[in-house]
């Protein structure tokens, strides 16, 4: 028994004509009349009687009919439910960042202006980001460096300025800017849980001529806690020094600065609101450009 098969004779119940079915179905009347009779042989029964031109249900085509309504009754249910099961996840707009300072402040401006909106955050390395993304888990990704594959579309939201973070009792705290050289035997302080940072310090300061003393790794919060007690210097983002008000010292001799990137999948089409909300990232960037550069 097939779901079309039900849906002809459902029709010819309701039209008890085999030519007006067959007429509101868009086929030929032998063919209706040779599904009807398939459905009749599989089911051991008449499902209907002739009467004058027109025929008229049995007993067992009443109780079938009964049931075929229910049938497909909820075959529409589910059709509908789908429906809108699928338009709410694409109203859900999912993204993945490897630090949570790329979403600060943008995301409570978002949500602002787009109350309704329903975002999904997580955080992760690049490395997981990029998988996450060819594997349609999550719309976007935020990283630092920008993710770099054939098949990922990548845009350069900022070029974000990196400084020295030093205690305010540091003999080098009243210098505007410092040569990265003049620390090197400081107890440097790191970013935990951020391979790419780290690594991206790390290379630093081996351009300076030297490799960091790592003396604490801790997330933003702890790290600004720690510098406050004097227990080492830092390279961090300069958007980080101002949400901490850490004191902080520009770097003479390299002018480094850390990229971040925005991407999403090649070729694939986001849905408005993933759109929406990628154009109102680099949007937010751009707008608030200074808040990442050294004044």
């Amino acid at each position: 028994m097939e779901l079309l098969q039900l849906k002809y004779f459902q029709t010819v119940a309701y039209t008890e004509h085999i030519s007006k079915a067959a007429q509101q179905l868009h086929i030929a009347q032998p063919s209706l009349s040779l599904t009807i009779k398939r459905l009749e042989d599989e089911l051991g029964t008449n499902l209907f009687h002739r009467k004058g031109r027109n025929i008229e249900l049995s007993s067992t085509g009443k109780i079938l009919l009964k049931h075929v309504n229910k049938i497909l009754i909820e075959i529409d249910n589910a059709r509908t439910e789908i429906q809108s099961k699928e338009q709410e996840n694409a109203s859900v707009i999912k993204i993945s960042i490897s630090n949570p300072r790329f979403l600060s402040g943008l995301i409570s401006d978002y949500i602002t202006q787009f109350p309704d909106s329903k975002i999904q955050q997580e955080i992760g390395l690049k490395s997981d980001i990029l998988t996450s993304l060819k594997k349609g888990e999550i719309d976007l990704g935020i990283a630092g460096p920008p993710i770099l594959d054939e098949e990922i579309e990548s845009c350069a939201l900022v070029d974000e300025d990196i400084v020295l973070v030093l205690p305010s009792s540091h003999k080098l705290a009243s210098k505007s800017e410092i040569s990265l050289i003049e620390v090197a035997n400081e107890p440097f302080i790191s970013l935990a849980n951020n391979v790419e940072y780290s690594g991206f310090t790390t290379a630093l300061c081996e351009r300076a001529g030297f490799s960091p003393i790592n003396n604490f790794a801790v997330d933003s919060n702890l790290l600004a806690e720690i510098i406050r007690l004097d227990q080492g210097v830092a390279l961090l983002p300069i958007s980080v020094c101002r949400r901490y008000h850490l004191k902080y010292v520009k770097i003479a001799d390299i002018d480094p600065t850390y990229t971040v990137g925005l991407s999403w999948v090649k070729d694939c089409t986001l849905s408005p609101s993933v759109k929406g909300f990628r154009d109102f990232i680099i949007s937010y960037f751009k707008a608030n450009y200074e808040m990442f550069k050294v004044s």
